[in-house]
């Protein structure tokens, strides 16, 4: 049986501002829960694709929207809020930039009244833009990180939570600072990260580069993403980045000074191997910290089955594990260069892994490391 939709808490008219890929994810997100949408987007070929997708409609005269969401560039984001509370004043304001102190700053200086703004950052996306990106469930299970102050009314407050609730997010409140350095460290310098590495490869001989498997995949996935737009997120929270960074540098000397002092013969001074192991050993504790599915902080192990690369049969694997009643917590697909194979890194809790490989292998699957 069909579970029955939600309806939305939001009643709407919900105007969104710049129809990219949050604005039109939003859009379509808050449509298909009912609520009249109205886009606006100073591109026109942007908001007629957004339309187009049915994530809003055009904006017509007498409406009145209970709120806007302003969802363009950092480097605009304060005059646009600016211009929506001045041509809205019945409504709620908020926006999904990156950064929330600058913005929030900026309208400060202006002399803007902010009692109904409220700043928040969905932390989701993907490498690419615009609507033909978007997605309903982009935010889905994400956290959705809400900056009030003590000025914010707590009916101003409800509708941003509204927001984040109607589009499957987990709403966290943060100070536009806490915000700021957070996502410095979980968002900002890891796309700094992949995209130094990322450019080691385009000097790479073919052969290096014909040997990438997953781990170089997965380390430079974000490295395609929009220079322009990054250019200005680095820029408006560029002292949290540069603390990160620079702790990250003192690490990397300290590595590469270890492997210097390996001499040819691979003997090295007294330490060194300390300092190598420990520098890896600090990786598993700061990944042993990181969520898991839902939020959850549970550890989950993983089995890898070798899935031929014909028309189906990864679906047939995933469908026999719901038949013998393995749930499976994360799922990572990794091909064999030049062989006609795949690999399916299955993430399982520990009790049922024994029982899942040893189904599988009754039913003609083969598992890697067996």
């Amino acid at each position: 049986m069909n579970e029955p939709e939600r309806s939305a808490r939001l009643a709407g008219p919900v105007r969104v501002v710049g129809a990219g890929l949050l604005g039109a994810s939003i859009g379509l997100a808050l449509c298909a829960h009912g609520v009249d949408v109205i886009l606006d987007d100073a591109s026109p070929s942007a908001l007629d694709l957004a339309i187009d997708y049915g994530a809003g409609r055009r904006a017509a005269v007498g409406d009145a929207p209970v709120l806007v969401v302003v969802c363009v560039p950092p480097d605009v984001t304060a005059p646009l809020i600016e211009r929506e509370l001045a041509a809205h004043p019945d409504a709620v304001v908020t926006d999904v930039a990156s950064v929330k102190l600058e913005p929030f700053l900026a309208l400060q200086r202006r002399g803007v009244d902010l009692t109904r703004y409220i700043g928040s950052h969905p932390l989701s996306g993907r490498e690419r833009g615009g609507a033909i990106s978007a997605r309903a469930d982009l935010f889905y299970g994400r956290p959705w990180v809400i900056c009030r102050d003590a000025e914010t009314p707590g009916w101003a407050l409800g509708l941003v939570e509204d927001l984040a609730l109607d589009l499957g997010s987990t709403p966290l409140e943060m100070t536009p600072e806490e915000h700021d350095r957070s996502v410095a460290l979980v968002s900002h310098v890891p796309q700094v990260v992949a995209s130094l590495l990322a450019a080691r490869l385009i000097d790479a001989p073919e052969i290096a580069v014909a040997l990438a498997g997953q781990g170089v995949r997965d380390t430079t996935r974000i490295a395609s993403s929009d220079p322009s737009l990054w250019l200005q997120i680095l820029r408006a929270n560029a002292e949290p980045v540069v603390e990160v960074l620079r702790d990250l540098s003192r690490d990397l000397d300290t590595v590469v000074a270890a492997l210097t002092s390996i001499n040819s013969e691979g003997e090295a001074t007294p330490g060194t191997r300390r300092a190598i192991a420990d520098a890896i050993a600090a990786g598993n504790a700061g990944v042993a910290r990181l969520p898991g599915k839902h939020g959850q902080n549970r550890r989950f192990v993983t089995l890898t089955v070798m899935v031929d690369d014909t028309p189906g049969a990864l679906g047939r694997l995933l469908t026999e594990l719901g038949e013998i009643g393995v749930n499976m917590e994360d799922l990572r697909l990794e091909h064999s260069p030049g062989a006609q194979i795949g690999f399916a890194e299955i993430a399982v809790v520990p009790e049922v892994k024994q029982r899942a490989i040893d189904d599988l292998v009754a039913r003609g699957w083969r598992i890697a490391g067996l």
